[in-house]
């Protein structure tokens, strides 16, 4: 199967058994290089292409992941709909190690990443009120139950500049606002994918409980890595099955995202 790729994957920590299949791709953008190469292949009859959010040997940390870069190769590659997989803590004794969670809204705690294309040329402001794309998330959640993985349905997903886990004062401080989850990379994947007019959705694995909602000496990274290579596999079965019931023709609001906007140049 030839032709543009039009659904991507961006995995997170342990999440790089999806690149041991297909074409390798370098990909130049006009903000350097992507994490890595992409590589695109055939999953469920849908051409796909696979980026690894911190470099397969996981050696970029996340406030040094080259999120405008990413974006732009999926996108000059045909990609127009996103799955993103990442790893979270959780903020609520709810969801323990292992839940998947399906986050509707987003929280940005970050400070020092570049988080949009137009910031020289022209002001362009893009709705972010809802920062997932609404048919996404319900192909995700629908999949995930057909899967067996009873999946939280919404949650606030709080993202920190990394990569020192949260103090427990902080993790409390979250909470207590009724976020649920933390995180270091959905942002500024979600607003960056928004300004290029992508539907981005959030496949959250949550690894631990973060450090001021149990007792415990804290998060470890070796304690997060450890979980999510036990639900890996799960989570690469679910992304392949959601893959399959991705819609053709997009139907949400994310194709109009830049609407009566005059951008500044013109995208891939």
């Amino acid at each position: 199967m030839t032709g543009p790729a039009s659904i991507g994957v961006i995995g997170g920590s342990g999440f790089y058994a999806l690149l041991e299949r297909g074409e390798e791709v370098s990909v130049d953008t006009p903000f350097g290089p992507p994490s890595d190469v992409v590589v695109t292949g055939e999953v469920a009859g849908r051409r796909v292409a696979f980026l690894a959010r911190h470099g397969r040997d996981h050696r970029i940390p996340p406030h040094k992941i080259p999120y405008r870069a990413n974006l732009w190769a999926l996108r000059s590659l045909g990609v127009r709909q996103v799955l993103a997989a990442s790893a979270v803590g959780s903020l609520t004794l709810a969801y323990e190690p292992g839940t998947l969670a399906i986050p509707d809204q987003l929280v940005d705690r970050t400070r020092s990443r570049p988080q949009t294309y137009y910031d020289a040329g022209g002001v362009v402001h893009v709705a972010f009120a809802d920062p997932y794309c609404p048919v996404g998330r319900a192909h995700a959640i629908a999949t995930a139950y057909g899967e067996g993985w009873a999946p939280v349905e919404s949650g606030t997903l709080v993202v920190i500049e990394g990569p020192r886990f949260s103090t427990r004062a902080e993790s409390r401080w979250f909470a207590a606002q009724g976020w649920t989850l933390v995180g270091m990379t959905t942002y500024p994947e979600a607003v960056l994918a928004r300004e290029l007019a992508l539907c981005y959705t959030t496949l959250a694995l949550v690894t631990d409980t973060d450090a001021g909602v149990a007792e415990g000496e804290g998060v470890t990274q070796e304690e997060v890595l450890a979980e999510f290579g036990r639900n890996v596999g799960r989570l690469r079965d679910l992304v392949f099955a959601a893959i399959a019931t991705l819609p053709g023709q997009r139907d949400c609001p994310c194709p109009n995202a830049l609407d009566g906007i005059t951008l500044p140049f013109e995208l891939p």
